[in-house]
């Protein structure tokens, strides 16, 4: 609490202060004309009502428990008291950690891509088991999961898909997952029982980007359209309304079919090309800072962030991080608190 930095994320007084500009605002003639500004008001007076509302509780836990202590029934309890204490410290530290989420869009929905990579009908088999890692995680906490395109193999695995996760600070606390995922397993399409190593891309965007973020010009755009297909690549709609968009200085390409009409999937299409830009900027600022400092890191294919053993043994460890468990299946259900958890440390230690 001593912490410059800490005081200077979560400032009580100033976000109290905040709420009361907002409500002001909102109480003026006109607020609701302009829609995009409103809708913007309203969800971030909201989520620090909320942000406040937990403060303002745990204080008051805080006091009471002072309160319990010094009674004269304080040494009877001593049991329950530390129980409530820890509790408190527990809500404590994952606030702290959510407070340091403090970046223009951590606080926001998030954009998951994942990509076969090598391995064959393994890799697209391991990617078919994140995306449901993640929609498992994403159930936990609340959020909501909305599938944008999916490209399925004729082995039910996933070649590439694409979904959104909404809910509060959905890609403050994903995009640490962003980064190749390797498994290592006996394939269940080996006919002699191999042990066999595959790998899979996983991508975190944000879900919108402002275009002041990002320069994107027309002429630096490719779009076609074409039918929306299902498993196996089979057409399933008589009209082209799915939409590919590829940024042609980068290469960066979007497949969007998950809308009804032609119009809507573009403008999906151009907001995932935006968040991809976007992302490609932050990265790049994140290794130039680490190239003038001496760490720079290879971001080539193989090198996975996570490694997810089945066999000989088994295990999962953030490569990170160094935390692992030999709890697969936990994990494999959408418990990545721990792994998260140490990421979001790893940036911002709780002082």
């Amino acid at each position: 609490m001593k912490s410059a930095t800490w005081r200077t994320v979560f400032d009580f007084a100033a976000k109290k202060q905040e709420i009361l500009q907002f409500e002001r605002e909102m109480l003026l003639p006109g607020f609701w004309d302009k829609r995009e500004r409103a809708r913007d008001i309203s969800e971030r007076l909201s989520a620090l009502k909320d942000e406040v509302a937990i403060w303002d509780k745990m204080l008051e836990s805080m006091k009471s428990l002072k309160e319990l202590v010094g009674s004269p029934e304080g040494k009877d309890l001593e049991k329950e008291i530390i129980e409530q204490y820890e509790a408190i410290v527990k809500i404590f530290d994952n606030e702290k950690r959510r407070a340091f989420l403090s970046g223009k869009y951590d606080k926001g929905d998030a954009v998951i891509s994942i990509f076969a990579g090598a391995g064959g009908d393994d890799a697209e088999d391991w990617a078919r088991i994140l995306l449901e890692m993640y929609e498992r995680c994403a159930a936990r906490r609340g959020w909501e999961e909305r599938m944008i395109h999916r490209h399925e193999s004729e082995n039910k695995g996933i070649k590439n898909v694409t979904f959104e996760v909404d809910g509060k600070y959905a890609y403050g606390y994903l995009k640490g997952e962003a980064g190749v995922h390797r498994l290592v397993r006996v394939s269940p399409f080996s006919a002699k029982k191999l042990r066999h190593t595959s790998f899979a891309l996983v991508e975190v965007m944000p879900k919108f980007v402002e275009k002041e973020d990002v320069e994107m010009r027309d002429e630096d755009l490719e779009i076609s359209f074409a039918r929306s297909s299902g498993p196996g690549g089979q057409n399933v709609n008589k009209r082209e309304t799915a939409v590919y968009a590829r940024h042609i200085p980068t290469g960066f390409y979007v497949h969007v079919d998950s809308e009804r009409s032609q119009a809507q999937n573009k403008e999906k299409a151009l907001e995932l090309l935006r968040a991809k830009l976007y992302q490609k900027q932050k990265e790049s600022r994140i290794k130039e800072k680490e190239a003038v400092r001496g760490e720079g890191v290879e971001a080539e294919w193989g090198h996975q962030i996570r490694s997810y053993v089945f066999h000989p043994y088994k295990l999962v460890k953030d490569h990170r991080t160094e935390v692992e468990t030999r709890n697969v299946d936990k994990v494999l259900g959408g418990e990545l608190d721990e792994f998260i958890n140490a990421e979001l440390q790893l940036i911002h230690p709780v002082k």
